[in-house]
């Protein structure tokens, strides 16, 4: 159990304390919770929305948006920040792009980007309300979390010590691809044919986005991986309201 509480003090605000320094192994195995952890974003999410039943339509959706981002303490908008200045500020160069995303001030193209994300997000749970799609509020944050272990199982890590580094080096390949499998399997089992089509979208997207990782960087780093994550959310929203 200590790998799942290891997961959960990392990908939330919930104040979690562990007993002393984690092992590398144990750090590597929590990866293996990050869907779980999605899982329950989601259910929170999901109880939220039937709580506020009968709210005016904008302040439900606001409320809604506003929670998910409080659960993960903004980690990954913070990365989406980060990524998005380095992306142009890094001119195609890798060093450079990977120096940029240690500064921790942001630009104007961070500030644009996460307005953009955040607003694609709200319209779209607006919408989700107005269609009585609330399950995807549970398989969004499944989804961008089992991406995560994905990524780390696929993708060289860029900087040597650290977190990121004793995650892709210990987390369990072979249990790893079958906690995929899982996801992907209750992603459709909780959404049906939506859920299938959002678990479709986002492999694609996830494709694509660790393609132009690896042009750019040769691998991840943690600011990649939360934007990564962001980036699949909000496509997954959207696309559930689109098709």
């Amino acid at each position: 159990m200590l790998a799942f509480w290891i997961a959960l003090q990392f990908l939330s605000c919930l104040p979690i304390r562990l007993p002393g320094m984690p092992a590398p192994q144990e750090l590597g195995r929590s990866l293996l919770f990050y869907p779980l952890v999605g899982l329950l974003f989601g259910a929170v999410l999901w109880g939220l929305h039937g709580l506020l039943a009968g709210t005016p339509l904008l302040l439900h959706a606001a409320l809604l948006l506003a929670a998910w981002v409080v659960l993960s303490g903004g980690l990954h908008l913070d990365g989406l920040a980060d990524s998005a200045d380095a992306w142009l500020g890094g001119f195609g160069d890798r060093e450079r792009t990977l120096e940029i995303m240690k500064d921790p001030r942001s630009g104007p193209i961070a500030v644009v980007t996460l307005g953009l994300v955040l607003l694609l997000k709200f319209t779209a749970l607006v919408a989700l309300i107005e269609q009585g799609g609330a399950m995807a509020l549970v398989v969004a944050p499944l989804i961008g979390r089992s991406a995560l272990l994905a990524l780390f199982l696929t993708t060289r890590y860029m900087r040597a010590g650290g977190l990121g580094q004793a995650l892709a080096d210990h987390v369990p390949r072979q249990v790893g691809q079958q906690v995929l499998v899982a996801s992907g399997v209750a992603c459709v089992a909780l959404g049906g044919i939506p859920g299938g089509l959002a678990v479709l979208l986002a492999a694609l997207l996830f494709v694509w986005l660790r393609r132009v990782m690896i042009q750019r960087l040769g691998g991840t780093t943690g600011d990649t991986a939360g934007a990564l994550l962001e980036l699949l959310e909000m496509a997954v929203l959207v696309g559930w309201v689109l098709f």
